[in-house]
């Protein structure tokens, strides 16, 4: 953040605008906690999430590639509240590109550093396997949890968003959707 003295500021001011005693000890260090922890959440705000796919190798396989599980969290763009969950990508190689495994995991946690919504995070992170992979196809699936609809509004606990985005070969070859719908548990 630019100017985290006039955040800081803003935040003691909320606090205060909701009835808390600003000065009690337990809220003195909250306003410099909070914008520490606003900066690691989305430290990725203005990042383009494919720059993490930066890694290349060569195989001979041109079987769909699944990375399932990638445990991640958000932040919502409307309520600033978290949605947390997990991301499954699978892609079908061309050319025999390929890159590390570790390499979307980490394409997932740049994507998820930021204010959004999770169906433009799912896109997000389709669009940044077909530009850097050129791969047949990918599919990307994104569960996850909103704070939104559990702590406020509807407060159903427990209830899940999944989302997804299907390229080239996956939008076409429901054998090879269930195949993976099947490996995920979906």
């Amino acid at each position: 953040m630019e100017n985290k003295e006039q955040s800081m500021e803003l935040i003691k001011k909320l606090l205060g605008n909701i009835g808390e005693d600003v000065n009690r000890p337990g809220l003195i260090d909250t306003p410099k906690r909070c914008v520490k922890m606003y900066e690691e959440l989305l430290s990725q705000t203005g990042i383009d999430p494919k720059n993490e796919i930066n890694t290349f190798f060569e195989s001979e396989n041109d079987e769909p590639i699944l990375v399932k599980d990638i445990q991640f969290h958000s932040l919502c763009e409307h309520h600033m509240l978290p949605f947390y969950g997990v991301c499954h990508i699978a892609y079908v190689p061309n050319n025999k590109k390929i890159t590390g495994l570790s390499k979307l995991a980490r394409l997932v946690e740049s994507a998820s550093r930021r204010l959004q919504i999770q169906e433009d995070m799912t896109l997000m992170i389709a669009k940044a396997m077909e530009e850097q992979l050129q791969p047949k196809g990918v599919y990307v699936i994104i569960e996850a949890e909103h704070m939104c609809m559990a702590m406020r509004g509807i407060k159903k606990l427990g209830s899940k968003t999944v989302t997804s985005k299907k390229t080239g070969i996956f939008t076409v070859d429901k054998e090879l959707v269930r195949d993976i719908e099947y490996k995920i548990k979906l």
